[in-house]
């Protein structure tokens, strides 16, 4: 609670909350078009399969305008920091990932979190937490796994 008596809504956990085994689920976002034409044009990804409908239409895998698994694990991340990690994460500090299927505009997605990690770090006041996060569509498929690993606040830090 603040000095003048609110509640702060939002601030995220601390490390000794995210006890091992504890899941998560967020909320969906729908990938729109405008989001797939900002990523590929600030990134740079310039590619046929983004970015050129004859091609899409023609040759891809799926018919539709797939969109870059680093675009899917931008909002995911969007997704996990915005109701987990609010003035208490400190540092992403790796992962491994897998894509596991093709996400494409105009899907939902949401991210299921599990924490499979959760311990003091070396250095006080922080500790160091792994979850595996799996992204999953309107249609119940996941499309990408991820595990990271942050740095996290410490309740008595």
């Amino acid at each position: 609670m603040s000095s003048d008596g609110f509640e702060e809504l939002g601030r995220g956990f601390y490390w000794q909350d995210l006890t091992v085994g504890r899941k998560f689920r967020t909320i969906g976002r729908t990938l729109f078009e405008s989001d797939l034409i900002s990523f590929i044009g600030v990134t740079g990804m310039q590619e046929v399969l983004f970015n050129n409908l004859e091609y899409i239409e023609h040759e891809s895998p799926t018919g539709k305008r797939i969109v870059p698994g680093a675009l899917v694990l931008s909002v995911a991340e969007g997704l996990v920091m915005q109701s987990t990690l609010q003035k208490t994460g400190f540092a992403f500090l790796g992962m491994s990932m897998d894509i596991k299927g093709a996400t494409c505009v105009g899907d939902t997605i949401h991210v299921d979190m599990e924490v499979t990690e959760s311990r003091a770090a070396s250095k006080g006041g922080r500790g160091l937490v792994r979850t595996l996060n799996r992204v999953i569509t309107q249609n119940g498929d996941c499309v990408l796994e991820y595990t990271p690993l942050r740095l996290m606040k410490s309740r008595e830090g």
